[in-house]
């Protein structure tokens, strides 16, 4: 590698060597310092080597405190707040999306993928919902190109667009006006019904 790092990808392979002290090196009193040990004086040195035999040294020249903590077992990665769960809230309660709304499916199929939410609003339209935590402009293209193929279905059009997310950029917003399509913001933790924390004024 061309420029150290302080951090290794696994797997890599960890030795300990306990040595007095460095190689060719002397061991001194710290005037200085009364009570400090000289730089000359190690504990250990700890060498950490990947596949690509790259060597981490770390050399320790006094330990003040070593502590084993049990940590339980391992709960493994836990994402909250991805895509799917916000989608599993608003299938729950699409009114949430706008009022009336009624879920006719999740993951509705079609042939170029599956329309994350598709409902019904109060007067009885199709709705195409697609849901993001991040609004962008690739989502507006992706509910677009939804749009254009179940508008096709006799049964379904007229099918209008919902593009809902956490936050919208403004570029999306733009764009989405532009194709016809809504944009709704939703707040996750309200969904959850857990209350935010932001201060209001009621």
């Amino acid at each position: 590698a061309y420029k150290p790092l302080n951090w290794m990808n696994a797997p890599n392979t960890l030795v300990v060597e306990e040595k007095e002290t460095v190689e060719g090196s002397e061991v001194t009193d710290d005037s200085d310092n009364p009570g400090q040990k000289a730089l000359g004086d190690v504990e250990a040195i700890w060498k950490v080597r990947n596949p690509k035999d790259e060597v981490l040294t770390i050399t320790i020249h006094e330990v003040i405190a070593e502590l084993n903590q049990e940590m339980g077992a391992d709960p493994g990665l836990q994402k909250d707040g991805v895509e799917v769960h916000l989608q599993e809230l608003l299938a729950t309660e699409p009114t949430s999306i706008a009022a009336g709304l009624r879920l006719v499916r999740r993951e509705y199929p079609t042939d170029i993928g599956p329309v994350d939410l598709l409902c019904r609003n109060a007067d009885g339209q199709a709705v195409a919902v697609e849901v993001k935590r991040r609004g962008e402009i690739d989502g507006v293209e992706q509910l677009t190109r939804y749009l254009n193929f179940l508008n096709r279905d006799p049964m379904l059009r007229p099918v209008r667009g919902i593009l809902v997310a956490q936050e919208i950029k403004p570029q999306a917003k733009v764009l989405a006006k532009d194709r016809g399509i809504d944009c709704v913001v939703v707040d996750y933790d309200e969904l959850r019904g857990i209350e935010s924390d932001e201060l209001r004024l009621f």
